[in-house]
């Protein structure tokens, strides 16, 4: 399909942070853009702001004019749409051009030079990072980030054609729509177990992306991941190696070692081994594509973060408060690393809201041993999204697993009275869903009280 010949391009779920980057993107090349989303939120106020029409309704009277010609109409969609929505049924049933955002993606950086984010964690802060890096150092590129950064305020980074950087995202298989000329991929944890059915299933699937590198393309993969490509560690032996770590005024300061030379004194603003992995793979392939040292030492030093990325609300003497979006096990024993690391001796009280029946189910085991970490549990109702409810799971379920004694159910009418009677310095509020919907509130009462 040749992208020149569509002037309307109309999105089915345009709230979505991958869908509304590419939302921004075809606006900001002078195409028409509209979309559909159940939700009003930041996300469709923003957009609107950019002249894009956003509707909340779903059937086809709201429909404008400029999406009703199929031959120079492209409808985009997300796969976490229901099969029985109105509007997506009617463009499949009248010959439009009806494709998902993956397709999509792929289609805009065919013909850039084009560097993938791929894992079950970590891809959005290390796209985010990546683009940051390259634009730093003056390379013409357009990133597609997972989140709104914190240096650009948005989750599109513009700034010409010749490279895109784009996070590989492994839900629905999505990222086998692309052909990257560099690649990373972070982790590969079992996750999206009601696409895949098994670990094994979503671990070839990965295989089936490394596969999709252009000829001649690069592979980084983490260190002790099962498959070939440039390695990349903390404190270990692999091809890209981040040593001397030192902490100092809470940023890291640390070496790269390279397969050719050492590079020293870069200082990394991001608490975590997790992030600091993932600082230290946008680093490797930074360096890979031929970018200075001198000019990432100080690319690096500027970057700011990810919203709901280890995101720092409050940071004072008497109390801190962090967000964070971690939604699977693996993620918030990262956030537990990191909190740890940061404030050894602080009693830490973790709000979380579960995201998805199924992943609840499939991982509350995991899910129960990563929380008992914390000093307090406040759990609030599972965030169901495209999901209907299972038979018996539910947060009471899963607390009952959770081996702590300071541990309890809260609703989000309540949570700001618990997180108070705690007594706790250190405050997270963790969790894919609406959750980040309550920060500010959370933020604004815990100001007043101290």
């Amino acid at each position: 399909m040749n992208l020149n010949n569509i002037h309307n391009i109309y999105f089915i779920g345009i709230g979505g942070i991958g869908m509304s980057a590419i939302a921004r993107y075809f606006s900001a090349n002078g195409k028409q853009v509209g979309g559909y989303d159940k939700t009003k939120t930041d996300i469709t106020d923003s957009l609107v702001a950019l002249g894009i029409s956003v509707t909340f309704k779903d059937d086809i009277s709201n429909l404008d004019s400029h999406y009703l010609n199929p031959e120079t109409t492209l409808i985009v969609y997300t796969p976490a749409v229901p099969k029985n929505h109105v509007q997506l049924n009617y463009f499949l049933d009248n010959t439009f051009k009806v494709l998902k955002r993956s397709e999509v993606l792929g289609l805009i950086t065919e013909h850039s030079f084009c560097l993938a984010v791929a894992g079950t964690h970590g891809k959005t802060t290390t796209t985010s990072i990546l683009g940051h890096l390259l634009n730093e150092c003056g390379v013409k590129l357009t990133a597609f980030l997972g989140g709104i950064s914190e240096n650009y305020n948005s989750n599109l980074i513009l700034n010409g054609d010749k490279v895109s950087v784009v996070e590989a995202d492994e839900f629905d298989r999505s990222f086998l729509t692309l052909s990257p000329d560099m690649a990373c991929i972070t982790s590969m944890d079992a996750d999206h177990l009601d696409i895949y059915g098994d670990a094994s299933e979503l671990i070839k699937t990965f295989e089936d992306f490394t596969k999709k590198l252009k000829p001649n393309g690069k592979l980084f993969v983490k260190n002790g991941l099962p498959l070939n490509g440039i390695t990349y560690g903390i404190e270990d032996n692999a091809d890209y190696s981040a040593q001397n770590i030192t902490i100092k005024d809470g940023a890291y300061i640390f070496d790269v070692k390279t397969p050719k030379t050492v590079v020293k004194q870069f200082k990394f603003n991001l608490p975590g081994r997790h992030n600091l992995s993932n600082a230290l793979v946008a680093l490797a392939m930074s360096l890979e594509y031929g970018l200075p040292h001198g000019q990432l030492i100080k690319a690096l030093a500027s970057y700011k973060g990810v919203k709901r990325r280890f995101t720092y609300q409050i940071k004072t003497d008497d109390i801190v408060f962090i967000d964070d979006y971690a939604h699977h096990p693996e993620e918030i024993n990262a956030v537990h690393q990191a909190v740890r690391e940061m404030y050894p001796n602080d009693k830490v009280v973790a709000v979380f809201q579960p995201h998805l029946f199924s992943r609840t189910k499939d991982f509350a085991q995991d899910f129960a041993k990563s929380l008992a970490q914390f000093d307090q549990i406040l759990l609030l109702d599972i965030y169901p999204a495209r999901e209907l409810p299972i038979e018996g799971v539910t947060s009471d379920w899963l607390l009952g697993m959770i081996d702590n004694k300071n541990k309890k159910i809260v609703t989000k009418q309540t949570m700001i009275q618990h997180i108070k009677a705690s007594n706790a310095r250190i405050v997270l509020t963790i969790g894919a869903g609406d959750i980040g919907a309550e920060v500010s509130k959370i933020k604004k009462e815990l100001l007043n009280e101290s």
